[in-house]
């Protein structure tokens, strides 16, 4: 499925980190990487996004499917992408890009059990 572009999300840290943005349901390859489920705000002059949730997994085609276990909170809340970015083999390199991320933001499908 096409891409519809990027998106830089910022962490606590002031970190930038480069997204790609796809509607959910897009089919990914099998590789590392960060994920934060979203949706878009629009004003009259530009798009905004609200992350409703982000993740870290080693396998991207795996993890992202309508089975995730917060799809449900992500549609309550209105959630109608996934922002990826492809990342390190490392889960602890992944571990800290996910928390700097979520730390700055406090998407609410995180703090939800």
């Amino acid at each position: 499925m096409a891409d519809e572009g990027t998106i830089m999300w910022t962490g606590v840290s002031d970190q930038k980190y480069e997204y790609w943005i796809y509607r959910i349901g897009a089919s990914f390859k099998s590789e590392p990487g960060n994920y934060i489920f979203a949706k878009v705000t629009k004003s009259t002059e530009s798009k905004y996004w609200t992350p409703l949730y982000v993740g870290e997994t080693d396998d991207l085609n795996r993890r992202l499917t309508p089975n995730h276990e917060k799809m449900p909170c992500v549609k309550r809340n209105g959630g109608t992408h996934v922002h990826v970015h492809i990342s390190s083999k490392d889960e602890a390199t992944r571990q800290k890009e996910e928390a700097d991320i979520r730390d700055k933001w406090n998407p609410p499908c995180n703090l939800e059990d």
